[in-house]
């Protein structure tokens, strides 16, 4: 039985920040920020959207009447939770009009998640052939304004199918995951902002990612010559480029040069955006697969990272007419809104956060189809619009 991703929709807000005007309000050289850092804009998150209202906006993309039939599982891979009880899967679930009968979980590793609850959901669907599962990947990078990670901030979901006979990317057999117990990023429980070693934490993600290949390769036997593409976790995207090159280092030859165009190609969407978090991955998938030319039985390498640390690299053959199974997401990109630096941080403190006062925010010009009302009772208020 063929099992893998059937469609794949990706989501984020309607606001941005142009990092060269935030590189000149911090006293930096904004080449700093688009070739060191490797990002050029950033999502900004109105206090009307959140981890919920971004997942479903996200899902909404993918589902027709007769998909959400067959969907018995709504999983949501998030190191943004709302709650430290309720799962956001099941605000999701209620916000998409999905049966009752779904069982509904949120899973949390730092940026690894969704990759894990890929996998889970892929032994769902080979225990029941009939049934669909929905992944969401959804994350609010925060590290505080004027901050060294503020550059690396950003949000978005991707939600994604998981099936039999799969339209996009069938997942091959052959996985390997890899932990250890690393302090390189963490949230405390009282902190709404990640604390992070940077330099520490790139070093472990290349560690992670050679280990994991290299595994793979004494389990499989397949060269680099095997692979179309490799994709990355991407929080940034020179983070990918460390990665592949950590593994090329001076080859130079016809495949190295096509992994290294491919990568470019999945860092194109990110570089708009920002960080994802468990989404990141996903979206530099999305890129590749909508920026680049590969062909219909090509075997596309996938490497998941989260901080803490876990890593995982698997693959997966793409399908023929896997392009029609995706949002454009460079289109959407096209009509957001770009706000000033003064703008982007009167937002980034308006956020609901950890308040526990009641709140009632304006709606009335979030274009997304899905919005935080505020608060009340400690409880928050949803809509669809």
């Amino acid at each position: 039985m063929r099992i893998g991703i059937d469609k794949m929709a990706f989501a984020t807000t309607n606001d941005y920040l142009d990092l060269v005007e935030l590189a000149k309000e911090r006293g930096v050289d904004p080449n700093k920020f688009t070739i060191g850092i490797g990002q050029d804009l950033q999502a900004v998150v109105p206090p009307t959207q959140d981890i919920v209202t971004l997942g479903a906006t996200a899902a909404k993309k993918l589902l027709t009447p007769e998909l959400e039939k067959n969907i018995s599982t709504v999983i949501v891979a998030t190191e943004s939770g709302i709650d430290n009880s309720k799962a956001s899967a099941i605000y999701i679930k209620h916000l998409l009009g999905l049966s009752d009968f779904t069982r509904t979980v949120e899973m949390k590793e730092a940026c690894y998640s969704a990759t894990a609850a890929i996998q889970f959901a892929k032994g769902v669907v080979a225990l029941n052939p009939q049934e669909t599962v929905l992944v969401i990947a959804a994350d609010i990078a925060r590290y505080g304004l004027n901050t060294p990670g503020e550059v690396t901030q950003g949000a978005g979901a991707v939600a994604m199918l998981i099936s039999q006979n799969p339209h996009i990317l069938t997942l091959e057999d052959t996985t390997v995951a890899y932990s250890k117990d690393i302090m390189d990023f963490w949230r405390p429980l009282y902190a709404t902002e990640a604390l992070v070693d940077g330099k520490y934490s790139t070093n472990v993600y290349i560690e992670f990612f050679l280990q994991t290949f290299t595994r793979y390769q004494q389990l499989t036997g397949r060269e680099l010559a095997d692979f179309a593409a490799l994709t990355f976790h991407m929080p940034f995207t020179k983070m990918g480029k460390k990665g592949l090159e950590g593994l090329l280092k001076d080859r130079n030859d016809e495949v190295a040069q096509r992994l290294r165009t491919q990568l470019t190609a999945s860092q194109l969407f990110s570089r708009q955006v920002g960080n994802l978090y468990t989404g990141s991955l996903y979206l530099s998938l999305m890129s590749l697969l909508q920026n680049s030319d590969l062909r219909a039985g090509s075997r596309i390498g996938l490497f998941s990272y989260g901080s803490g640390a876990e890593g995982e690299f698997y693959t997966g053959i793409l399908e023929d007419g896997y392009e029609h199974y995706m949002n454009n997401i460079q289109e959407e990109l096209k009509h957001r809104h770009q706000v000033s630096v003064a703008e982007y941080e009167k937002l980034f403190s308006s956020q609901l956060g950890m308040n526990d006062r009641d709140i009632e925010f304006d709606v009335t010009n979030d274009p997304l189809p899905f919005v935080l009302k505020g608060q009340k009772d400690h409880r928050r208020i949803y809509e669809a619009k």
